[in-house]
Protein backbone atom coordinates (compact mmCIF):
# COMPACT_ATOMS: atom_id res chain seq x y z
CA UNK A 1 0.00 0.00 0.00
CA UNK A 2 1.35 3.03 -0.97
CA UNK A 3 0.77 6.47 1.37
CA UNK A 4 -2.16 8.84 0.36
CA UNK A 5 0.04 11.74 2.05
CA UNK A 6 2.44 12.83 -0.78
CA UNK A 7 5.08 15.29 -0.10
CA UNK A 8 5.12 19.18 -0.83
CA UNK A 9 8.14 19.60 -2.59
CA UNK A 10 10.27 22.75 -2.66
CA UNK A 11 11.31 24.58 -5.84
CA UNK A 12 15.23 25.58 -6.35
CA UNK A 13 16.01 29.21 -5.36
CA UNK A 14 19.23 31.39 -5.56
CA UNK A 15 18.65 33.30 -3.01
CA UNK A 16 17.08 32.66 1.11
CA UNK A 17 14.00 34.99 1.15
CA UNK A 18 14.34 38.09 3.44
CA UNK A 19 10.41 39.01 4.45
CA UNK A 20 8.21 38.47 7.96
CA UNK A 21 6.16 35.52 5.82
CA UNK A 22 8.80 32.73 5.74
CA UNK A 23 10.27 30.23 7.92
CA UNK A 24 13.48 29.07 7.24
CA UNK A 25 14.95 25.58 7.90
CA UNK A 26 18.53 23.68 7.76
CA UNK A 27 18.53 21.65 4.77
CA UNK A 28 19.89 18.23 6.33
CA UNK A 29 21.45 15.96 3.98
CA UNK A 30 18.76 12.44 4.02
CA UNK A 31 16.18 10.48 2.87
CA UNK A 32 12.75 12.54 2.83
CA UNK A 33 10.03 10.64 4.98
CA UNK A 34 6.61 10.67 5.23
CA UNK A 35 5.81 8.56 8.84
CA UNK A 36 2.47 7.14 9.16
CA UNK A 37 1.07 6.34 12.59
CA UNK A 38 -2.40 4.30 12.98
CA UNK A 39 -2.87 2.53 16.17
CA UNK A 40 -0.11 -0.18 16.46
CA UNK A 41 1.18 0.04 13.05
CA UNK A 42 3.61 2.72 11.74
CA UNK A 43 4.66 3.12 8.09
CA UNK A 44 7.36 5.16 6.73
CA UNK A 45 7.39 5.90 2.81
CA UNK A 46 10.30 7.41 0.57
CA UNK A 47 9.02 10.88 -1.36
CA UNK A 48 8.51 8.32 -4.27
CA UNK A 49 5.67 6.48 -2.14
CA UNK A 50 8.18 3.29 -1.55
CA UNK A 51 7.46 1.50 1.50
CA UNK A 52 10.27 1.59 3.44
CA UNK A 53 8.57 0.70 6.75
CA UNK A 54 11.16 -2.21 7.52
CA UNK A 55 14.28 0.14 6.90
CA UNK A 56 14.63 2.35 9.78
CA UNK A 57 14.04 0.83 13.39
CA UNK A 58 14.61 3.86 15.18
CA UNK A 59 12.22 6.12 13.72
CA UNK A 60 9.24 3.04 13.91
CA UNK A 61 9.57 2.59 17.57
CA UNK A 62 9.64 6.46 18.83
CA UNK A 63 6.77 6.68 16.86
CA UNK A 64 4.98 3.72 18.36
CA UNK A 65 6.06 5.22 21.42
CA UNK A 66 4.59 8.29 20.67
CA UNK A 67 1.33 8.97 23.31
CA UNK A 68 -0.98 9.89 19.70
CA UNK A 69 -2.13 6.87 18.27
CA UNK A 70 -2.62 8.38 14.96
CA UNK A 71 -0.41 11.15 13.35
CA UNK A 72 1.61 11.74 9.91
CA UNK A 73 4.61 13.59 9.93
CA UNK A 74 6.48 14.70 7.24
CA UNK A 75 10.42 14.64 7.79
CA UNK A 76 14.32 14.14 6.68
CA UNK A 77 15.67 10.26 7.56
CA UNK A 78 19.35 11.66 8.70
CA UNK A 79 22.46 9.65 10.16
CA UNK A 80 24.24 12.37 12.39
CA UNK A 81 27.98 12.07 12.39
CA UNK A 82 30.22 12.54 15.42
CA UNK A 83 30.22 16.54 14.52
CA UNK A 84 26.28 16.69 14.99
CA UNK A 85 25.99 16.91 11.07
CA UNK A 86 24.40 14.66 8.61
CA UNK A 87 26.59 11.96 7.04
CA UNK A 88 24.72 10.91 3.55
CA UNK A 89 27.71 8.79 2.80
CA UNK A 90 26.62 7.08 6.34
CA UNK A 91 22.87 6.79 5.43
CA UNK A 92 23.48 6.25 1.99
CA UNK A 93 25.48 2.85 2.66
CA UNK A 94 22.70 1.15 4.48
CA UNK A 95 25.18 0.28 7.52
CA UNK A 96 23.61 2.33 9.74
CA UNK A 97 20.30 1.91 9.34
CA UNK A 98 19.80 1.05 13.14
CA UNK A 99 21.15 5.13 13.68
CA UNK A 100 18.98 6.53 11.28
CA UNK A 101 16.29 9.40 12.96
CA UNK A 102 13.76 11.80 11.82
CA UNK A 103 13.56 15.27 11.45
CA UNK A 104 10.49 16.31 11.64
CA UNK A 105 9.48 19.23 10.06
CA UNK A 106 5.91 18.93 9.44
CA UNK A 107 2.71 17.14 10.72
CA UNK A 108 0.26 16.08 8.09
CA UNK A 109 -2.38 14.73 10.51
CA UNK A 110 -2.98 14.19 14.37
CA UNK A 111 -5.49 12.05 15.39
CA UNK A 112 -7.99 11.58 12.47
CA UNK A 113 -7.88 15.23 11.58
CA UNK A 114 -6.17 15.95 7.78
CA UNK A 115 -4.18 19.12 8.96
CA UNK A 116 -2.86 19.95 5.44
CA UNK A 117 -4.97 22.95 5.09
CA UNK A 118 -4.41 24.78 8.20
CA UNK A 119 -1.42 27.75 7.52
CA UNK A 120 2.01 26.39 8.08
CA UNK A 121 2.53 28.06 11.96
CA UNK A 122 -0.44 25.84 13.12
CA UNK A 123 0.94 23.07 11.27
CA UNK A 124 4.08 23.56 13.29
CA UNK A 125 2.72 24.60 16.44
CA UNK A 126 1.08 21.23 16.33
CA UNK A 127 3.74 19.37 15.44
CA UNK A 128 5.52 20.71 18.80
CA UNK A 129 2.39 19.57 20.80
CA UNK A 130 2.85 16.11 19.21
CA UNK A 131 6.40 15.34 19.70
CA UNK A 132 7.13 17.86 23.07
CA UNK A 133 7.68 14.63 24.78
CA UNK A 134 9.10 12.61 22.63
CA UNK A 135 11.48 9.68 22.43
CA UNK A 136 14.42 9.86 20.88
CA UNK A 137 14.63 9.04 17.22
CA UNK A 138 12.51 11.80 15.89
CA UNK A 139 13.05 15.60 16.66
CA UNK A 140 11.36 18.57 15.99
CA UNK A 141 13.37 20.40 13.34
CA UNK A 142 14.46 23.86 14.49
CA UNK A 143 13.24 27.07 12.45
CA UNK A 144 13.46 30.75 12.35
CA UNK A 145 11.20 33.35 11.20
CA UNK A 146 11.45 36.43 9.06
CA UNK A 147 14.46 38.32 7.93
CA UNK A 148 16.85 36.37 9.39
CA UNK A 149 16.61 33.90 6.59
CA UNK A 150 19.88 35.32 4.41
CA UNK A 151 22.16 35.30 7.50
CA UNK A 152 21.34 31.84 8.36
CA UNK A 153 22.05 30.71 5.60
CA UNK A 154 25.07 32.13 5.40
CA UNK A 155 25.92 30.74 8.87
CA UNK A 156 25.03 27.48 7.67
CA UNK A 157 27.37 27.53 4.99
CA UNK A 158 30.33 28.58 6.75
CA UNK A 159 29.38 25.13 9.27
CA UNK A 160 29.53 23.25 6.18
CA UNK A 161 25.47 22.47 5.94
CA UNK A 162 23.86 21.18 2.72
CA UNK A 163 21.55 24.46 2.80
CA UNK A 164 18.54 26.10 3.42
CA UNK A 165 14.52 25.28 3.25
CA UNK A 166 12.49 28.84 3.07
CA UNK A 167 8.62 28.02 3.77
CA UNK A 168 5.58 30.78 3.69
CA UNK A 169 4.27 30.76 7.00
CA UNK A 170 0.78 31.28 6.11
CA UNK A 171 -0.05 28.70 3.59
CA UNK A 172 -1.33 25.35 3.74
CA UNK A 173 0.58 22.17 2.65
CA UNK A 174 0.09 21.06 -0.90
CA UNK A 175 1.23 17.91 -3.13
CA UNK A 176 3.68 18.47 -5.46
CA UNK A 177 6.18 21.26 -6.17
CA UNK A 178 5.18 24.54 -5.10
CA UNK A 179 6.90 28.08 -5.00
CA UNK A 180 6.00 28.48 -1.45
CA UNK A 181 8.71 26.39 -0.50
CA UNK A 182 12.10 27.79 -1.45
CA UNK A 183 15.28 25.16 -1.33
CA UNK A 184 18.34 26.90 -1.71
CA UNK A 185 21.68 24.79 -1.37
CA UNK A 186 25.29 25.80 -0.30
CA UNK A 187 26.96 25.69 -3.39
CA UNK A 188 30.28 24.01 -1.28
CA UNK A 189 28.19 20.96 0.17
CA UNK A 190 28.87 17.38 -1.47
CA UNK A 191 25.16 16.99 -2.05
CA UNK A 192 25.82 19.72 -5.15
CA UNK A 193 28.38 17.35 -6.77
CA UNK A 194 25.86 14.38 -6.47
CA UNK A 195 23.15 16.16 -8.25
CA UNK A 196 25.94 17.31 -11.53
Amino acid sequence: MRTTFLPCLPTRGTSVPATPAWLHEIKYDGYRLIVQREGKSVRLFSRNGNDWSGRYPWIAEAALKNKHEQFVIDGEAVVLGVDGIADFNALHSRKHEHEVQLYAFDILALDGEDLRDLPLTMRKANLARLLARRPDGIFVAPFEAGEIGPDLFRAACEMGLEGMVSKRSDRPYRAGRTKDWIKVKNRKHPAMHREM
